[in-house]
């Protein structure tokens, strides 16, 4: 289901028709719908309860997460000036933005807007792959005594977004075969964030407002507040130094003994 699916909407997009990014987006968790149908698994494991505290401060930490890296990173960027720092308001921000305001109030509202008002309208599309990259795919992996499951997702996740880069349609900027190499590095790392908030919580929540918060805190809000000839060289999803600080934050985030959860409240394995 996965994979011709893909092919198709990819194919759809690649050509022009970028609408299909919704339904290619969906392909994951509908894919995962029919495996569980077909094999009879039922539809406990995706757990879609929070799970209480430890649930809710997964969520918090998937909502700070994009934040802080994008600090990090494109901070680096302005500082040392391979980027121009130049924010402009979001079209949802910018009746809070007061006239004359500095660009880092700019950057702030931003940014609030971003992780709050566009990670829940982002979360509509993200929950499509997250039930089924870390809802279904990675809990198969590792009940399956996959090598190195949480890298084999990674990677499984990062090659699935491939053509479209290489067809000019996704993190263009970049030479497309070096766009796709660093954001095979990124995605690879960032699969172990991903499986840390979603295995220790036993809940799909986490792992969907990881994804959304991260794809509005960056694209609406570090991004375009990015300028410069070679902007997406540094900064960006294929940028070198989103790719270099997302190795560092899996290392952080893979430290530790990890508790396996099928749900929120079973311990299942360590």
């Amino acid at each position: 289901m996965l994979v011709p699916l893909s092919a198709v909407f990819e194919a759809l997009m690649i050509k022009g028709s970028s609408s299909w990014v919704w339904a290619l987006m969906w392909t994951p968790a509908t894919a995962s719908v029919v495996a569980r149908l077909v094999l009879r698994e039922g539809f406990g494991d995706v757990s879609f309860r929070v799970g209480g505290r430890r649930g809710w401060k997964a969520v918090g930490v998937a909502v700070i997460f994009p934040i802080v890296l994008g600090i990090i990173a494109y901070g680096i960027a302005w500082t040392t000036g391979l980027v121009q720092f130049s924010p402009r308001p979001i079209s949802l921000a910018a009746r809070y933005v007061p006239e004359g305001a500095s660009p880092a109030v700019v950057f702030l509202i931003n940014v609030v807007v971003a992780a709050t008002v566009v990670t829940i309208y982002s979360a509509r599309t993200a929950a499509g792959e997250e039930i089924g990259w870390r809802g279904y795919m990675l809990t198969r992996l590792v009940d399956a005594g996959a090598p190195k499951p949480i890298l084999t997702s990674g990677v499984i996740w990062g090659v699935w977004h491939v053509p479209l880069i290489l067809g000019g349609v996704y993190l263009v900027g970049p030479p497309p075969f070096l766009a796709a190499l660093l954001w095979m590095a990124t995605a690879t790392a960032f699969s172990f964030v991903f499986a840390r908030v979603r295995l220790e919580t036993g809940s799909v929540w986490p792992a969907i407002t990881l994804h959304s918060a991260w794809n509005a805190i960056i694209q609406a809000a570090f991004d375009p507040a990015s300028h410069g000839a070679h902007a997406e060289l540094w900064i960006g999803e294929s940028g070198i130094l989103v790719a270099f600080t997302m190795i560092v934050a899996a290392i952080v985030f893979s430290y530790g003994r990890w508790t396996i959860r099928r749900d929120p409240v079973a311990v299942a394995g360590r």
